[in-house]
């Protein structure tokens, strides 16, 4: 019987199982029922994040793709109720570990911009809130990217109006060593960032805001080939919305949170297939 080849997708599944093996343990602890393992978890909950979908329709198409079960060694799906639970359990510290892992997957050059994105926290159509005149807070997602496969380094998120340069300092003294020279636009432009670049050995290539004939000049000899890799970060931005949609499902602010490190993971993880 001829051997069908490998689809993206059970590539996809495989490559977040071994992962997911490398990031955590089989179980919780000793007194898990061992029913599913954490492994099983956290692939499912990446396949829920890339086909955009929700947990019933993710477990009723799973019915019909028994490769992909197969490949986690699934022998019965779980409920809804379940992977739900999973998601709630899985700290921040374990996605943040698999994201990290995921870099390695990924060919990077230490070239990395910083830009920020906003991310809807409702379903609700712009027409519709705009109507009945609700206000809808977004997320603000500060996002490091190396420019070279497009890979997520780190991510910030807040519900505030938090300044661009009042979040930088945090995602450079976390990434020190993934990252070589800095891009960033005029938004970060700021003493401080460039002085805590320089001390991490990192090369600032930040925009000036132009408010003196100097700072014009000091644009003017930025490297305009090094620079405009920093449109690297708007690609990845996109790709997020278009692909994981431009809205969070989950309504708990700390569930929104680790949905968007989920989707940054989803997709290093695909760019490494």
């Amino acid at each position: 019987m001829q051997a069908f080849p490998k689809s993206r997708l059970l590539r996809f599944v495989e490559e977040a199982f071994q992962l997911a093996q490398r990031a955590v343990a089989r179980y919780s602890s000793k007194f898990s029922k061992r029913r599913y393992t954490l492994h099983q978890h956290i692939v499912l909950l990446c396949l829920k994040v890339r086909k955009d979908t929700t947990y019933r329709t993710l477990l009723d198409e799973l019915i019909e793709m028994p490769r992909i079960r197969k490949a986690i060694n699934l022998t019965e799906l779980p409920a809804p109720s379940t992977l739900c639970k999973a998601f709630d359990r899985l700290d921040m510290a374990v996605w943040r570990v698999l994201l990290n892992l995921s870099v390695s997957l990924l060919p990077t050059n230490g070239v990395v911009g910083i830009d920020a994105s906003g991310f809807d926290r409702s379903h609700a159509s712009k027409h519709y809130t705009k109507r009945t005149k609700l206000t809808i807070q977004q997320l603000k997602v500060t996002l490091l990217v190396d420019t070279r496969a497009n890979a997520i380094l780190d991510l910030h998120v807040t519900t505030t109006r938090k300044h661009d340069s009042k979040i930088a300092p945090s995602l450079i003294k976390r990434n020190a060593g993934e990252v070589a020279v800095l891009l960033g636009y005029k938004g970060y432009d700021d003493q401080q960032i460039r002085a805590l670049a320089r001390e991490d050995g990192i090369r600032p290539l930040i925009k000036h805001r132009e408010f003196s004939s100097l700072h014009k000049a000091w644009n003017a000899r930025l490297d305009d080939d090094l620079y405009g890799q920093r449109s690297q970060n708007e690609t990845v931005n996109s790709r997020l919305k278009r692909k994981y949609g431009a809205f969070i499902r989950s309504r708990r602010w700390w569930k929104q949170f680790r949905e968007l490190v989920v989707g940054c993971l989803t997709h290093n993880l695909e760019k490494a297939l």
